[in-house]
């Protein structure tokens, strides 16, 4: 039963972005980036700003919660949160402003086997 609904979920989200191929999908790189920073800026053809998202992203985690842990900085306890979902909220609107400036969208080629994207 799983899995029939699993195919047929997949199926129904096949189905309406083969219907939305020749909209405006700018929120697809800000969703993206929002989820992974950086993901959308390389959806974007923007491999530069996706490296400094990434890593600016990585920095945050990483430096804020060794400074928690190795120093016991407690007030960092809930900043290093803060600041990651900020930066996400940026990194996503970044995405999707310049998504929206280059007109992204997503689809299906042709002959409907393969997937493709344009800007």
């Amino acid at each position: 039963m799983r899995k029939a609904l699993l195919v047929g979920l997949v199926a129904a989200c096949m189905l309406f972005a083969g219907i939305a191929a020749n909209a405006q999908d700018e929120w697809v790189p800000g969703l993206a980036s929002f989820v992974l920073p950086g993901l959308g800026q390389l959806l974007n053809d923007q491999i530069d700003r996706a490296i400094i998202h990434f890593a600016v992203d990585i920095g945050i985690v990483a430096l804020g919660s060794y400074a928690v842990g190795l120093f016991g900085l407690t007030p960092l306890y809930y900043a290093v949160p803060a600041l990651h979902l900020g930066w996400a909220i940026y990194s996503g609107l970044d995405a999707y402003n310049v998504a929206k400036d280059q007109g992204f969208s997503i689809g299906f080629v042709e002959n409907g086997i393969g997937f493709s994207y344009n800007f």
